[in-house]
């Protein structure tokens, strides 16, 4: 199922739930679960962030470009206070969320594994220009703890885990050499206008996990803004995954808009 599907499925179930929400008296409803200190939104939003080694490699030395691209997210979440005050509270629900990048950077000795063009595969340490595509969709599950300061700004942080639904980790180089096997190894050049591709996507790990951070604000009486950090602690590559010798962490801020019921 492709990542356009996968968010039209979710926007429909969404929909779904609330019609039948209003159709077995949704007002009553509502107003019972708040009176026991239960909250619902719906969120939608976009993240711009990227994946990348903290703090960057020596082999790295510098980045050309960066394009964050459009990451879209799509959440349910339900909060519940806790009593006598009501000042704090949990969080958590389901979103379905893209995280994506494009970059461009100018690496040396950098550990890599190319795809020829006659298919085959030459490993070794590639010096020269590495243009890299992240482009990755995950299930998540929030599991926050919130603190209402007032009536408008709520404060929430805690941990998440995610699992990947669509993968992609991939690019091309040019405009430089690979040594094969090691940095003294046998040179194969690059140059002009030809290049070669590579693709990690099947090294990346299915689950993932982080911390999140973040805040909203109730800008109307059912309309929220919000803006959340989240940042994985587990390396996105597989633990036998060796030809990138770094670990690499996603690192995202979702803004977006929260209907609150």
């Amino acid at each position: 199922m492709t990542q356009r599907n996968l968010y039209i499925a979710f926007i429909f179930t969404i929909i779904s739930v609330y019609s039948v929400s209003a159709q077995t008296n949704r007002t009553k409803t509502l107003i019972n679960a708040a009176l026991h200190g239960w909250e619902y939104e719906v969120r939608a939003g976009f993240s711009i962030g990227g994946t990348s080694p903290i703090p960057l490699p020596a082999e790295i030395r510098s980045i050309n470009s960066y394009n964050p691209s459009l990451a879209i997210s799509l959440e349910g979440n339900m909060t519940k206070w806790i009593e006598p005050t009501k000042k704090w509270g949990i969080v958590t629900g389901i979103r379905l969320e893209s995280r994506k990048m494009k970059t461009d950077a100018t690496v040396k000795n950098y550990n890599m594994e190319i795809i020829a063009s006659d298919g085959g595969r030459l490993k070794g340490n590639w010096t020269g220009k590495v243009s890299t595509n992240v482009n990755n969709s995950y299930l998540t599950l929030p599991v926050l703890a919130a603190y209402k300061i007032n009536d408008r700004w709520h404060m929430k942080a805690g941990i998440y885990a995610s699992y990947i639904l669509e993968r992609e980790f991939s690019g091309n180089v040019y405009d430089g050499y690979l040594r094969e096997e090691n940095p003294t190894g046998d040179k194969v050049s690059i140059e002009g206008d030809k290049s070669a591709k590579y693709d990690f996507s099947e090294e990346l790990r299915h689950f993932q996990w982080g911390v999140q951070a973040g805040a909203d604000w109730l800008a109307f009486k059912h309309l929220k803004v919000y803006a959340d950090l989240t940042w994985g602690l587990n390396d996105i590559f597989k633990k036998d995954f060796t030809t990138i010798s770094f670990a690499m962490y996603p690192i995202y801020l979702n803004i977006g808009f929260a209907y609150a019921f």
